[in-house]
C-alpha cells in the first residue's frame, strides 16, 4: 500500500476516523486528476492564469498526500503566477502529472474506488 502517497499526515487529520480517510481518498480521487488536466492543457498554451490557479488549488492535497512534487508544482505555480515566458517548465509538469497518474491509480486500487 501507498508507494505512490502516504497518509500519515491524513490519518493524523482525520484522528482515527477511517471514513473520513477514505472520504478525502475519494475527494483526491474527483479533484486532482481534473486540476492536473487543466495544467496538462494550460502549459503547452501558455495559459499562465490557468496554470496558476490549477497547480494554487492542488498544492494542499498535494501536501497532505505527500506526493513528493511539492515543490516541483510550486515551481510550475510561480511560472504562471510570474508569466514566466523565457522559462520552460516542460519537466516539471512531466513530473507532477506522474506523481498524480501514480497516486490515483494506487489510490483507487487501495480504496476500491
Amino acid at each position: 500500500m501507498s508507494q505512490h502517497y502516504q497518509l500519515h499526515r491524513v490519518r493524523e487529520m482525520a484522528e482515527g476516523d477511517e471514513d473520513f480517510v477514505a472520504a478525502l481518498a475519494a475527494a483526491f480521487i474527483e479533484e486532482v486528476p481534473e486540476d492536473a488536466e487543466r495544467l496538462r492543457i494550460a502549459v503547452p498554451a501558455k495559459d499562465y492564469k490557468e496554470v496558476y490557479q490549477a497547480a494554487h488549488k492542488m498544492k494542499p492535497t498535494i501536501d497532505l498526500f505527500e506526493l513528493g512534487v511539492l515543490d516541483t508544482l510550486i515551481e510550475v505555480q510561480d511560472w504562471g503566477k510570474l508569466e514566466q515566458s523565457d522559462k520552460n517548465v516542460d519537466q516539471q509538469l512531466i513530473e507532477v502529472l506522474t506523481a498524480v497518474d501514480n497516486a490515483v491509480n494506487e489510490i483507487k486500487a487501495d480504496f476500491g474506488l
